[in-house]
């Protein structure tokens, strides 16, 4: 049995036990994730979504997070006093692993920073009132885990040094606990 799914734009034609480098997707290695957009079934008796098939979907295991080939693009114009220009790029992939196709009976589950996302809004304070803390900030804040005054003025100064994915002010501490007494 095969499927085609469709992930990061492209599809791909699958069966059980292929390895595939797809666009990158937040999972870490050793995850289980599903991609629920089953375009079409094949086997004994191939089934056509429209444009999904319903109920479907490719359970996968994340392998590993790589980087693809390096693409260097090179522009030179001629004549004369021109100009000469090289970028060079490597795209972020995925590495998984198809361990399971399922034709019905697959749970529809939410993306992962959709949830991830909702949670934070719902049980914490709005961090941007801190002074020089902006959008960006408050993201990364809310994924390491900090989603409130309170917990922003409990930290120590240990606990600032091992927060590794924002540079958290001492001054932000200080209106955390003002804030977070009313």
């Amino acid at each position: 049995m095969f499927a085609v799914l469709k992930t990061g734009g492209k599809q791909y034609k699958v069966q059980a036990g292929d390895i595939l480098r797809v666009e990158k997707l937040a999972a870490d290695a050793g995850e289980t994730i599903q991609f629920n957009d089953v375009l079409m079934l094949g086997g004994d008796a191939p089934v056509v979504g429209a444009p999904f098939i319903e109920g479907a979907a490719v359970q996968a295991e994340v392998i590993d997070q790589i980087k693809g080939d390096k693409v260097i693009k090179f522009v030179k114009r001629r004549r004369k006093h021109s100009s000469k220009r090289t970028v060079g790029h490597r795209q972020k992939l995925t590495l998984v692993k198809i361990t399971e196709i399922l034709a019905s009976g697959a749970t529809k589950a939410a993306p992962a920073k959709a949830a991830k996302a909702a949670a934070p809004a719902a049980a914490g304070d709005d961090l941007s009132k801190l002074t020089g803390v902006g959008p960006a900030a408050v993201t990364k804040l809310n994924d390491a885990g900090i989603t409130s005054f309170a917990q922003i003025a409990a930290l120590s100064e240990d606990d600032i040094a091992a927060i590794e994915a924002i540079k958290i002010k001492p001054e932000w501490v200080e209106q955390a606990k003002e804030l977070a007494q009313g």
